[in-house]
């Protein structure tokens, strides 16, 4: 019964015209146009460094400590407004996420105002304002200065941080963690953090499902009365007001806020790995794999370090014609996109060396990355190769100064980094002076192929054996996708277990082949919300374990709809009825059956002890299964319960095909047999979906018009 479910509802996705994620075929190499010419051998030719203006920053502090930077800018008669509250980073714990949640219930409504006076008040003056957990962010024509920062102020310092606000926010985030947990970039950046960092260090801590629940309003409300002073916080103002109109501002709206002592923390100093090692997560049914080789780093903001190390990670993989992405992309065709990136930090930084890639071609992309990494240590950048990377930076630079925000980013750094006053108008005249022997030193010191950690999100069948002799242990460490260490499971299949005992057992575990004999027939409906008020209702029919009918229906009009009448099948939709044959019309068949795996061995189906494999926290028995025309399956049961957890299988063909993934949860009693009412549905659509039974009849009488197309 809940296979046919599920694979009513995948199709039923399908039929209704949603587009099914993209994600690339196996074993097709992206197609990469042939370039005309390699532009890096018509650099242009280095000139003197181009000369900027950045308004000046000027700076007075009030009685309770608040720091007022101020710049200048009257081409417009628009101003931006900050404040910024500069708290040290914590360690979260078993809540992880709640100061991330205090920032966004920040501006959901104060002691006076709810979130929509909010929303309508800010609207109404054409200003935009939003909160985060440093603060609060807004801009407006100058004239409706006022206007803004009275309700900026009234956001920062009354904030009600109302108990349904939590509950959406809450709901929302959750619906963010599912999209994630099939999202292997999301999950390496998750196990990343880990890696790096380590769980002790707040950098190393992540949100998950679990830590979301333990956040509550207490938790919340005690971080901002702690943190949110004057005396750690920033006004910063920007565009067309003077410094006399800044203060005056600053006095009228903050000057009340009382100072206050705030914690401070210190955290040991992450180091990298001291030999490379092999970091592994399972993504079962993947065609590609993440590659990420990390590790922490010791740089600092605003040192003299950070632009000379920005030109040498740029070179290597931080733009277009970089050398990763010239060899992964262009020369091997190995992925869509090579990049690197080394990021500078006031308590760590991090160097971080990323690409998505074919299965077959995982080991070898990591080659050609640790040759790439290797040769910027040991060989010095050509003149004219450096002069096209200076040139990139120097224009992004200079496109960066047109954006408002911008100068309040340069202004707020210089004041909290201790920067010299003209470190960002110098900025150019430092990049054009970057030696290719700089460049060497830099990435000598921060490139550390021999101390990284070479984590994959992947297919582990596929993939992870291959990956050993990058590990100077000659071993691959396994994760969860929050990072929690996994033993490479050894797990021993008992003496003699053969697959169909595994399946039989299922059986038995939801109630046995008797159980399953009693039901006649079932009338079944299953929720899946797209978002809100678009929910896909769809309801399955099944009769004699020999006929199916389903309909796909969202706000009470039908979508689509299948039949099958125990020897014919049809696709129904608005151009009519049209029949189904092949092995659409097998999988017909197999939807019609209660119990599809009660009928495994009769049926004629191949299945194959694969194993044992970790399941979200679960051991549990690897089977494949091939049914009579070759449509392959891999089905997972829990070893403590014998229950199917999780379905892997394909859906469509060729370049329209899809690895669905279906997890199966919360098995209730349905007339004596133990049915999931919670499918969990990964591949099928860019976001997980989430389908709950909300209504099962068995035995109810089913007439067969119901099995027919018209």
């Amino acid at each position: 019964m809940k296979q046919a479910i599920f694979s009513i509802i995948t199709c039923g996705l399908l039929l209704a015209g949603l587009q099914l994620s993209g994600q690339q075929p196996a074993g097709k190499a992206p197609k990469i146009p042939t370039p005309t010419g390699d532009v890096r051998k018509a650099a242009p030719q280095a000139g003197e460094a181009p000369k900027i203006q950045i308004g000046k920053a000027e700076t007075i502090t009030l009685s309770n400590g608040l720091k007022v930077i101020v710049v200048e800018n009257h081409k417009l008669p628009r101003v931006s407004y900050q404040i910024f509250v500069d708290t040290d980073p914590l360690v979260e714990g078993d809540a992880a996420g709640y100061v991330q949640m205090m920032g966004d219930l920040l501006g959901k409504g104060t002691k006076t105002r709810t979130k929509p006076q909010i929303d309508e008040a800010i609207d109404f003056i054409g200003a935009n304002m939003f909160t985060s957990a440093n603060g609060v962010n807004g801009s407006c024509l100058t004239k409706h200065s006022d206007k803004l920062l009275e309700i900026m102020s009234d956001v920062l310092l009354n904030p009600a941080f109302p108990e349904d606000e939590l509950t959406k926010s809450k709901k929302r985030t959750e619906s963010g963690l599912q999209t994630e947990k099939d999202n292997a970039d999301a999950i390496a950046g998750n196990v990343g953090n880990v890696l790096r960092y380590g769980k002790g260090h707040p950098y190393g801590e992540n949100m998950t499902e679990e830590t979301l629940q333990k956040i509550d309003l207490d938790k919340i409300k005690k971080h901002y009365g702690t943190y949110f002073k004057p005396n750690t916080s920033y006004f910063v103002c920007v565009g067309d007001i003077t410094k006399a109109q800044a203060e005056k501002y600053a006095q009228k709206y903050f000057g009340n806020w009382a100072k206050g002592d705030v914690p401070q923390h210190t955290y040991a100093v992450p180091q990298a790995p001291a030999q490379s090692q092999v970091d592994f997560v399972h993504k079962p049914g993947a065609v590609q794999s993440v590659i990420n080789i990390t590790y922490p780093v010791d740089l600092k903001p605003g040192t003299p370090d950070a632009i000379p190390s920005s030109v040498m990670n740029t070179l290597l993989g931080g733009y277009f014609n970089s050398r990763v992405n010239a060899n992964l992309r262009e020369g091997k065709g190995y992925t869509y996109g090579a990049r690197t990136g080394l990021s500078a930090d006031e308590l760590v930084g991090n160097f971080n060396a990323t690409a998505s890639v074919r299965n077959a071609v995982t080991d070898s992309s990591i080659i050609e990355f640790m040759k790439e990494l290797n040769r910027l240590r040991t060989e010095k950048v050509a003149a004219d190769e450096l002069q096209v990377v200076k040139n990139v930076l120097t224009g992004n630079f200079s496109a960066s100064l047109e954006q408002p925000g911008t100068v309040a980013r340069f202004a707020l750094n210089t004041a909290r980094y201790n920067l010299p006053a003209d470190y960002y108008e110098k900025y150019l005249e430092r990049l054009q002076s970057v030696t290719a022997d700089e460049v060497q030193a830099m990435a000598q010191k921060y490139i550390k192929p021999d101390n990284a950690h070479i984590l994959v999100v992947g297919n582990k069948e596929d993939v992870a054996d291959r990956l050993k002799p990058f590990a100077k242990s000659g071993k691959v460490n396994f994760y969860d996708i929050y990072g929690k260490p996994l033993d490479d499971i050894k797990v021993a299949v008992p003496a003699g277990l053969t697959a169909q005992q595994v399946v039989d057992d299922y059986v038995n575990a939801i109630g046995g082949a008797a159980a399953i004999q009693k039901w006649k027939d079932a009338d079944a409906k299953a929720t899946v919300s797209l978002g809100p008020g678009m929910d896909m209702i769809i309801r399955t029919v099944q009769k004699d374990n020999a006929k199916v009918a389903t309909e796909v229906s969202m706000n009470g009009q039908t979508m689509s709809k299948q039949v099958y009448d125990g020897a014919k099948g049809y696709a129904v939709g608005p151009g009519g009825a049209q029949e189904v044959t092949g092995s659409e019309l097998d999988d017909l068949k197999e939807q019609a059956a209660f119990c599809k795996e009660a009928g495994y061995k009769s049926k004629g189906y191949t299945l194959t002890l694969k194993g044992v494999e970790n399941v979200e926290g679960k051991n549990a028995y690897v089977v494949q299964v091939k049914r009579p025309d070759n449509k392959e399956t891999t089905e997972y049961y829990d070893m403590a319960t014998s229950l199917k957890i999780r379905e892997i299988s394909t859906q469509g063909a060729g370049d329209q095909s899809a690895t669905i993934i279906t997890d199966f949860s919360d098995y209730k009693p349905v007339n004596g047999v133990q049915f999931p009412h919670t499918l969990t549905i990964s591949g099928a659509m860019p976001i997980p979906l989430k389908a709950q039974i909300t209504e099962i009849k068995v035995n109810q009488g089913v007439d067969d018009s119901v099995f027919k197309a018209n």
